[in-house]
């Protein structure tokens, strides 16, 4: 196994895998995305959290159809056409200044997702048949992944000096479209092998009967059901939570009077503190998501993602009382704590995923799960935004943490 592994890192496709994703992750905003909401277009949390359901509106009205389109007309098109859909949304991004127009750089990121969902772990599933690695499904994606929280890495440490020097915030969205370039380019010279079409012209009668025939299909596989719901709810409700330590830290930082440098002003305090949690977590999660596949010598993935889902909500009672308190660092370790959960479980659920699918219908029940996902976060971030405002951000925890525990026993993916 250990040659085959090898095999795999040196081959050059594999490679562009790596480098795909370290691209992708080079989001300079995200560790001031909530900030830049707050501070600079003067937006609450609640309605930073409708702004999230716009985005995942966009990504519940075109999730399958994209996955349908990709399986049907060719993978590599359509992911360069999402390359474009976030380029216009970084530009909408950073022109801001009005809910309206970030509602706009929502729709366009929105669009962007749903292009992208699935549609590249697609093809590498198609890779790994053509060299016979399929069984190294979890090695590989959790290697490409890893390379993936590299760049979110560097991407956040980067963040901390742009953010700082750059006169305006905005200015940063600027900065985030030439990654996305460089991925547009590097997925044009992928293999036309990897594209797969079935159709060379579209019908949208075809289409249209194609999609029925697929949903059909993939909704009456009970098992395969179970993990799309199980995957998809972690995924809301961390996508929705992810950024929260930004409110967080800045209330702890600005209310209470905790300074870890004293003398430096609190709001650079802040930029800095931020830059360097995401930056450091992202290179835990990035070994995590490397190793996982180890876990599957004494674990099968589906135990795993039962087990994860009652961590979680463990994880959000502890942080109700570490916010409670104000003990920044405990904040700090469990956002960290978070983020390692999240990057070790998505390899063990696309190792799961992988058992269940048809290789015709692998980036529509890809799409299915993102849109699943969608749907949950288009309900939970106004209502989390809800409760955070008019209750708290700890209560909003705990009541997850209680919901969680409860909830898991009804999405139990492993077999009896």
């Amino acid at each position: 196994m250990e040659d085959v592994h090898e095999l795999i890192k040196k081959n050059n496709q594999i490679k562009k895998f790596c480098l795909y994703g370290f691209l992708k992750n080079l989001r300079f905003f995200e560790p001031y995305l909530y900030i830049y909401l707050i501070q600079v277009v003067h937006l609450n949390l609640f309605q930073i959290g409708t702004l999230f359901s716009i985005r995942g509106i966009v990504i519940y009205l075109f999730e399958v159809p994209s996955g349908i389109f990709a399986d049907q007309y060719g993978k590599k098109t359509e992911l360069m056409i999402c390359f474009i859909f976030y380029i216009a949304s970084f530009f909408f991004f950073f022109l801001g200044g009005s809910y309206a127009i970030v509602a706009i750089a929502m729709v366009f990121f929105g669009l962007g997702e749903a292009f992208r969902s699935g549609t590249h772990k697609a093809m590498i599933y198609s890779y790994l048949e053509q060299k016979g690695w399929f069984e190294h499904k979890t090695f590989v994606y959790g290697r490409t992944r890893s390379f993936s929280l590299i760049g979110s890495s560097l991407s956040a440490f980067a963040a901390i000096f742009l953010i700082i020097k750059l006169p305006r915030m905005q200015s940063i969205f600027l900065f985030s479209i030439i990654p996305y370039i460089l991925d547009f380019l590097l997925i044009w010279s992928y293999p036309d092998t990897l594209n797969e079409p079935v159709e060379t012209t579209i019908s949208i009668k075809k289409f249209i009967t194609h999609s029925i025939k697929q949903l059909k299909n993939i909704f009456a596989n009970r098992s395969l059901r179970k993990v799309v719901v199980s995957s998809s709810l972690f995924d809301a409700i961390f996508k929705v939570l992810k950024d929260y330590i930004q409110p967080i830290l800045k209330d702890i930082i600005l209310v209470s009077g905790i300074y870890v440098i004293a003398s430096m002003e609190a709001a650079t305090q802040l930029k800095i503190i931020l830059g360097l949690i995401y930056g450091v977590m992202y290179i835990f999660s990035s070994w995590v998501s490397r190793n996982v596949y180890r876990l599957n010598l004494k674990f099968k993935s589906d135990k795993l993602m039962d087990i994860s889902f009652d961590i979680l909500g463990v994880v959000f009672f502890i942080m109700f009382f570490a916010i409670k308190t104000k003990i920044m660092l405990v904040v700090i370790f469990l956002y960290f704590f978070l983020y390692l959960l999240k990057d070790g479980r998505r390899p063990l659920a696309v190792d799961v995923f992988g058992d269940y699918m048809k290789r015709d219908e692998r980036a529509t029940v890809m799409s299915i799960e993102s849109q699943v996902g969608s749907f949950f976060m288009i309900v939970l971030a106004p209502l989390f935004g809800y409760i955070a405002d008019r209750f708290g951000i700890a209560i909003l925890f705990f009541a997850l943490g209680l919901s969680i525990l409860i909830l898991n026993r009804f999405l139990r993916v492993e077999k009896n």
